[in-house]
């Protein structure tokens, strides 16, 4: 079906209503910058609608940040929300966030972007061309529209990425978005790959309905309790933060908290890590060494094949297994966006701060962040200062083209010195603390 053109020259285009997208779309309202926010779903929520396509949580999912570093700061949790709200609750204050700031009004739910490029007409413009969105309704109708810029916010935790082992697996085979309950692990034998927050969860939630447990693991990592002297363990390592110390000093100070409060993961039959704290993304979980101590977890390396419902491992053990559960990450995708718009560049785009395009200055990505903390504070500040620029490039301002100059270099976040281990699980991770700070100067610089 061909068609329909619409042009709104002086509109931006947000795609995607999860958290980032609501929190772009406000701060642009506020600035008196029109948008329309484009999201394939019925709801407000991205990633923490349950059940909805695109959603990777499951039912018992938690924050794995307090409430206190994770919420937006000019629209703090509920009080009687607890430190670690669940996935409920978070829906359920997005959904309050649209509703306060009238963002809902500039929605179009159920609605598809297939394609964003460039405007023919606008190409000489190498900065500032204008965007052609095509999108699609419930219908299978299309429509072209003409945007003055795009603020992508469709998130980086959906396609799942699967492992290529050798051989063929005859069980079921789920990857980690795609697990929702226990049900599936009832009685069987399970096996859980990958070390990261989801795996961890789902582990645990093994160890109490299968029959047997195995987590594969490629290193030894450190683990994390909830809670440290009665506190969010966040809250304290924020402490230490707040108060300067060398990266050195606070690496010491968490590694004797952490073996005052748990010991090492060896006494618990799991595999020393093989570097040092904060080079990994933080694995938050207060029952999973509780159920390796027990016995309910046996700790396995990584998988060499498959052999029907056999599982072999790199030591050369073998096993049975009926469900093998792979949390093993996800890729970062545009599926709507042709990656030679984006500066990709070993396998991720390279953005100044993530946000900014080192050309374009009318395309963004809000999100594209792993932080070791709260995220939605962070993109709070990405916002403010995507508005700031947005509004001094318009005025002509002198602080429009030093910052041009800023991001046409594509520098990533300086995360305090941390060197994080080699992998597309770090690709676009923070340190949530120093890049806070960044992002505030470089705010600072349009006062």
């Amino acid at each position: 079906m061909s068609a329909a053109t619409t042009t709104t020259n002086n509109t931006y285009c947000v795609i995607g209503a999860g958290s980032s997208g609501l929190i772009a779309a406000r701060h642009l309202l506020a600035a008196g910058i029109a948008c329309d926010v484009i999201e394939k779903n019925d709801d407000v929520g991205g990633n923490w609608c349950y059940g909805r396509p695109g959603s990777s949580v499951y039912k018992s999912t938690h924050l794995i940040s307090s409430k206190g570093l994770t919420e937006i700061p000019d629209f703090p949790m509920p009080a009687d929300y607890p430190h670690y709200p669940n996935h409920w609750q978070v829906h359920a204050y997005f959904k309050a966030y649209a509703w306060q700031f009238k963002i809902d009004e500039h929605i179009a739910f159920g609605v598809i972007v297939r394609e964003v490029r460039p405007h023919p007409a606008s190409l000489s413009d190498d900065a500032s061309p204008l965007w052609d969105v095509t999108v699609q309704y419930a219908d299978g109708s299309t429509e072209l529209r003409t945007y003055a810029g795009v603020v992508v916010c469709n998130g980086h935790n959906w396609d799942p990425k699967w492992p290529d082992y050798a051989g063929t697996f005859d069980g079921v085979a789920l990857h980690s978005c795609q697990y929702k309950t226990p049900d599936v692990l009832r009685d069987q034998r399970v096996l859980v790959v990958g070390a990261g927050n989801s795996g961890c969860d789902i582990v645990v939630e093994s160890a109490q309905h299968a029959t047997r447990t195995l987590h594969s693991t490629r290193r030894g990592y450190y683990y994390s309790p909830k809670f440290a002297f009665g506190k969010p363990s966040d809250q304290v390592n924020e402490g230490f933060l707040k108060m300067g110390l060398p990266l050195v000093i606070q690496r010491l100070l968490v590694s004797i908290s952490l073996k005052l409060l748990i010991g090492e993961p060896q006494q618990y039959g799991l595999p020393k890590p093989d570097h040092k704290f904060y080079e990994t993304h933080p694995i938050v979980n207060q029952q999973i060494l509780y159920h390796y101590g027990q016995g309910d977890i046996t700790h396995k390396p990584d998988v060499a094949e498959f052999a029907g419902k056999t599982v072999v491992f790199k030591d050369g053990s073998r096993e049975e297994i009926d469900v093998a559960v792979f949390a093993t990450g996800f890729n970062i995708v545009f599926p709507f966006l042709d990656k030679s718009y984006l500066n990709w560049h070993d396998g991720r785009p390279r953005l100044f701060m993530n946000v900014f395009h080192p050309t374009y200055d009318n395309l963004f990505v809000l999100g594209l962040i792993q932080p070791d903390s709260g995220q939605w504070a962070l993109v709070d500040a990405q916002a403010r200062l995507l508005v700031k620029f947005l509004l001094a490039d318009k005025s002509g301002a002198a602080q429009a083209g030093m910052f041009r100059a800023r991001k046409a270099t594509g520098a990533a976040p300086i995360n305090r010195g941390i060197r994080y281990v080699e992998s597309t699980r770090h690709y676009v991770e923070v340190e949530h603390y120093s890049y806070r700070k960044q992002l505030e100067h470089l705010i600072t610089l349009f006062a």
